[in-house]
Parts: C-alpha cells; structure tokens; sequence
C-alpha cells in the first residue's frame, strides 16, 4: 500500500498546460503513473529516494505543495522521508500557491511488478452551467408573474379612475337637488338609484378581484354607501312634497279625462240629419252590437248583409242576409225580411236563389242587388222584386277571380257600396299594380263614372266602406279588434290615416256595408251580424 497526501491541484498550469502530463477530466480516478515520473518502483531504498524526489521536484517547482509518503506495509520496510520546500513560483502562480489546501489521503495499490498505483479525484472546479440555467427560468417566471400583476394594477386605477368620476357627478347633481328642491323629479331619484346600485356592483368586483391594498377601493365603497343613504333621505324628506303633489296632479288630470270621455259618450254632438253630409267625416264608431246569427248557421262564416237604401224611400228599405256556400265563394241564396223583428225571429223571409254570384262584395240599392257575376269580372244588377238579372256589365280593367282580394277574405275582387252619393265599386287592376282603385257607378246602366286611384295597396286591408263619397279601410290588428286606418276623400282627391278602433266579436270582418240613413255600419263577422253606429266630427254652425 502507498499513500498520497498533497494539496489542491489546480487543472492547468502556466500556459494551460498541466505540469503533471495530461489532466482527466473532473471526478475521473488518476493514476499515479500519469504524472510523467516514467519509473517503476523496484524493492530498495534508493529507488524510493529517486522516485520521491522526482515527484517532489515536479510539484515543488510549480504549485510547492508539500508531500509525505508514508511507508508502506510490506515485508520490506520503507523509511518514512519528509520533503520540503521554500521554492517560490512566480507572480502569475502566487495566488494560487498561498491558498491551497488539502487533499484527503489516497490509497495505492502495487502490482505483481512493484509498481505503485494511485487513484486520485480531482475536484469539481467547471462552470455552474445548471444552476446559471435553472436560474435564469426562475428569473423569466418571477419577470412574467410581475407584469401581469403590473398590468392589473393598471386595469384598477383606470377602474378607479371611473369611478371617481361618478362618484363626483352623483355628488354634484345631489347638491343641486340640496339646494333647490323644486328641480328634480322622481325620474331623478331612479335615475341616481340605478346608478348608485350599478356603482356598488361594480365595487364589489373589483373588491373580489383585486390583490394588494384596498385602501382606495375601501373609501369608494365606503363614498357610494353615504351617497346611498343620502338620496334615500332626500327622497322621503321632500320638504316640499313636490312629487307628493305631483302625483296628485296627474291622478287629477287622468281622472278629469275620464269624465271627459265619459261626458263625450253620454252627450255626444247631435249627428247629422239623415242622409246628409254636413259634418267632418267619421271620427269615431260605437261597439259593436249582435243583431243575430245568420239563417243557415255558424258553419257559413262568409257572406254580407244590409239594409235597402233608395233616397226617395230611405227609412222603408228591406233587411237582406247573403251569406256565401261554405266554400267562401259562391253566392247562391239571400233572404230578405221586411222588418228587423222579422229578421231577429226568423218569421216571413222571402228567400230567394241565384246562379251566381261570387264573393261578399254584395249591397243592394234601390231595390237591386249588386253582385261579381261568378268568375267573371262582369257585374250584375238583380231586380229583388222578380229575383232575375236584369243588366249584367264588365268593370273596365278589374283583377277577379281572387287576383286582389282583401286580406283574410277570399274572392272579393269587386266590392259595392252605397253612400249618400249613389253606387261605387272598390277594385284592383293590374295597372294599378294591386292598389285601391274606386269607381263610381251608375246605378241603371253600370256604367263607370268617374274613377280614383289610391296609394294603397288593396290585399292589405280587410274591408273597405263609403260614406259621403270618403272611402274608409279597416285592417286587423288582433282577433278582437279592427282599425279604421286609412281614408280617401273623392271630393278632394285627398287620403291620410286614421286610428279608429272597432271592436268585434269573431276573428275576420267578411263585408261592411253603410246605410247612409241610419248611419250605421252593417258588418258580416264570422257569420254573425252586427251593427255600428258612427261617430262623426261636428261642424259647428
């Protein structure tokens, strides 16, 4: 066994090279024949001193390390030599000779040939590259956490910012209330109460989501909270109860409304003489009342009915019901009833059948009935007395056969009416690209008149009535209501619109037809019967 005791090595010496011959890398085991001694140790004293010496030189000259071999425990037995040395290296290497330190001892080994053998660590004195790396990742992450944090802090004093700048507007519109109290409304306490309420959400967010100190937000919320309490106290001091009386105000107002609506209902302006024309149009119509269910049943929803108009007899004219075959087209029997008592009992009806007349566009003038000749755009003229067609003409230019029918209700291509000045039809063509076109007739010969064409498109309304040459439009606006909506003034060649309300029983208005002398509305709905009375503007004389 030989032991080796010697100071720290450094790994290269001057130049970069190692005195000792070529150096392993760290923590690989050196062999004591790598130190460029080149001999073998024989049995012998002198052969020791050659070999220590060499090796003491060797280190001496460079890093001066001192040495000690002990002897070895072998048969032959080697004195134990103690070398040192005062050799100075030179200034490059100074530092490096005055800090050294120890090695731990290093056991030896010799082989069959007496060669001693040494295994020695070097120490581990290569850069830190791990840790350098493991460092620099902590580094980046601790650099990521940090601006995200920076980035929130931002998004809060930019929150903050806002809030402040509420708060200050609430602060000022309370202080004018303060000051004046006449100045503000109920609108504006809900109004800060929204806002207030909106604020104290928003706070409790930023609360919940905000890391750090919460002095400022603690403030705010603390700020909203009195503002909170204060406008609470405003409101129910009202010192000068000015939403108090206000409310009673408008209480007042709507209820004197309603009495002037209910006086207008209880003494409406006197009407117009019957069958006259001095007043300002329809402004308004009664509700509705049942006359009667027709003849044949709730089953036969289309049709129309009416009263005979004739200007030299304008308060005898006979009661008359056409409801249509279930089919919705086509005109096959009327009635007709003397009285309305014979009409609301069924008793002494003069039924009669025709062969046939189309859609619900029917009125009877002057003891005729009016009809579309079915599926042609011809009109016929039946005498009710003999119950046979006596004159039958085509209308110029007029869709039929279901090409412009009103809304809900098919087949009613040509629609008659009576007013206070004779006989019109209501019609579409395809000139008039499917709009309201209105003719007056004569009643003896079918001729056309005169015509009007109007702005509005006729599929879109549901009915159409005239009075004193003023056409009116319905249209539906649910299944119990109807709206007047839309006029034309022949007179004038005047239309505008209206927001007249009927109510009604059923669902679809099939016809309506006026009687200029009882000034009422005669509407077929879903096969009942039903009256109107209007209300028209008074003209003040």
């Amino acid at each position: 066994m030989c032991t080796l005791e010697a100071s720290s090595l450094p790994v290269n010496g001057p130049g970069g090279k190692s005195p000792l011959g070529p150096l392993r890398s760290p923590g690989t085991p050196a062999k004591l024949s790598d130190f460029s001694l080149g001999h073998k140790m024989k049995p012998g004293f002198s052969c020791l001193l050659v070999v220590l010496g060499l090796l003491h030189s060797a280190i001496m000259s460079v890093w001066g390390v001192t040495t000690t071999f002990p002897s070895f425990p072998t048969p032959v037995s080697f004195p134990t030599s103690n070398f040192s040395s005062s050799y100075a290296p030179d200034s490059a290497w100074s530092t490096s000779s005055s800090k050294s330190q120890s090695f731990s001892n290093f056991t030896g080994n010799r082989d069959d040939r007496g060669v001693c053998q040494c295994s020695v660590i070097l120490p581990d004195n290569t850069f830190p590259v791990v840790r350098v790396e493991r460092l620099e990742i902590t580094a980046q992450t601790i650099s990521k956490k940090f601006e995200k944090e920076l980035s929130k802090v931002k998004e809060y004093v930019q929150l903050i910012s806002k809030y402040e700048e509420k708060l200050l507007n609430l602060t000022v519109r309370v202080s004018i209330m303060e000051k004046d109290s006449i100045s503000y409304t109920e609108l504006d306490f809900e109004l800060i109460k929204v806002e207030v309420k909106e604020m104290e959400k928003l706070i409790k967010q930023l609360k919940v989501g905000f890391a750090g100190s919460t002095v400022i937000i603690d403030q705010l919320e603390v700020e909203i909270r009195n503002m909170t309490i204060l406008v609470g106290q405003l409101e129910t001091l009202d010192k000068n109860n000015v939403l108090a009386i206000r409310r009673q105000i408008m209480a007042l107002k709507n209820r004197l409304k309603e009495c002037e609506e209910a006086s207008k209902e209880e003494n409406p302006p006197p009407p117009p003489a019957p069958g006259s024309c001095a007043h300002g149009g329809v402004v308004n119509v009664s509700k509705p009342a049942v006359v009667q269910l027709n003849w044949l049943g709730f089953s036969y929803k289309y049709g129309a009915w009416g009263r005979d108009y004739s200007p030299q007899n304008p308060g005898n004219g006979v009661y008359w019901v056409a409801p249509l075959n279930t089919n919705g087209k086509t005109l096959q029997y009327y009635r007709l009833y003397n009285t309305k008592d014979d009409l609301l009992l069924y008793t002494n009806a003069r039924q009669n059948q025709i062969t046939y007349g189309q859609g619900s566009g029917t009125v009877v003038y002057k003891n005729n009935m009016y009809v579309n000749w079915y599926n042609t755009r011809n009109m016929a003229k039946i005498n009710l007395t003999t119950n046979r067609v006596d004159l039958s003409q085509a209308l110029p230019d007029a869709a039929y056969n279901n090409r412009f029918s009103y809304a809900n209700v098919g087949w009613q291509d040509m629609d008659f009416a009576v007013d206070e000045d004779g006989l019109w039809v209501i019609y579409a063509t395809e000139a008039s690209t499917g709009n309201i076109v209105i003719s007056k007739l004569n009643d003896t010969t079918l001729a056309v008149l005169n015509t009007w064409h109007t702005k509005q498109y006729k599929p879109s309304v549901t009915n159409t009535f005239m009075v004193c040459g003023v056409l009116y439009a319905t249209r539906t606006l649910n299944t119990r209501i109807e709206e007047i909506f839309y006029y034309y003034d022949t007179n004038t060649g005047q239309e505008g619109r209206l927001n007249i309300i009927m109510q009604k029983m059923q669902e679809t208005v099939q016809s309506i037809n006026y009687h200029p002398f009882e000034q009422k509305l005669f509407v077929y709905n879903d096969g009942y019967l039903l009256n109107y009375d209007l209300v028209f503007q008074h003209i003040p004389q």
